[in-house]
């Protein structure tokens, strides 16, 4: 296996780079998650948070492979800084797009559906942050 240029290799121990293996675990996970759960009720969502099936199901499918793609990243033994910067910025996007998506009429929200969103843009920003500290950490 070749080594990629200025790769955060697998600790043997707990070192710099284990707070953003962590975090970026996390996020990748709970991704798989929030993406299973939207699947699984969308009809539900519709009703309770007003989160139309059709947008529901591609988010849950667009966040099932976005969940893949960072337990990949986090999975290898070397993981590259540069992929690290697309799961920061896809995050700093994604936290973006749901506060938009909470604060305007584009989809037609209950009031719930406005405090999950913006919720879940918190959680979003919040991994953006500690992967880009773990990252600073990392490549020190």
């Amino acid at each position: 296996m070749s080594t990629q240029t200025g790769a955060l290799h697998r600790p043997a121990t707990a070192d710099a780079s284990t707070l953003l293996r962590r975090v970026l675990w996390l996020d990748g996970v709970s991704t798989a998650a929030v993406g299973v759960l939207l699947l699984a009720a969308a009809r539900t969502f519709e009703d309770l948070l007003g989160l139309p099936v059709a947008w529901g199901v591609p988010l849950g499918v667009g966040l099932l492979g976005w969940a893949l793609a960072v337990v990949l990243i986090v999975d290898n033994a070397d993981i590259s800084p540069r992929h690290v910067a697309v799961v920061i910025g896809g995050n700093a996007l994604s936290a973006a797009g749901l506060v938009a998506l909470a604060l305007t009429d584009l989809v037609p929200l209950t009031g719930l559906g406005v405090g999950f969103m913006l919720l879940m843009a918190v959680i979003v920003a919040a991994y953006a942050e500690l992967q880009f500290t773990g990252l600073r950490r990392a490549t020190r």
